[in-house]
């Protein structure tokens, strides 16, 4: 083999092993900022799930615990507002959001049938 040969063969395997190498630090930084998302993601669903479970001790919170039922599933509360005090004067659908977080596609659907005034009461027996 001549050494012409055997510089090729050398340079192709080292450039191979460089290749691997940067790309190798290149997923690893990705992974890291992926990483760094969840984390973010999650501690934003956590803080979520707490507020919804504090929003009616707060001073500022418009109804009474006492006429709260926690659904927690596209509508966080439903408030009988007096019920408590046996003078009920309405039923309200509340939904808990913290910071900049928005309806979802399914809590829009609920908001827009509640305002359209689609609501019904059924009785079921078994």
């Amino acid at each position: 083999m001549s050494n012409g040969i055997g510089y090729i063969i050398v340079g192709v395997i080292v450039g191979v092993i460089i290749g691997y190498l940067i790309a190798k630090i290149v997923f690893r930084q990705q992974r890291r900022g992926e990483r760094k998302d969840a984390v973010a993601k999650s501690r934003a669903t956590t803080l979520g799930f707490v507020s919804e479970k504090i929003a009616p001790l707060l001073p500022d919170f418009p109804y009474h615990y006492k006429d709260l039922v926690f659904l927690g599933k596209w509508v966080d509360y439903i408030a009988f507002d007096g019920l408590s005090e046996w003078a009920l004067r309405e039923v309200a659908f509340i939904e808990i959001k913290t910071g900049k977080s928005q309806l979802n596609r399914n809590e829009t659907m609920i908001k827009r049938a509640i305002d359209a005034w689609r609501v019904s009461w059924t009785t079921v027996r078994i």
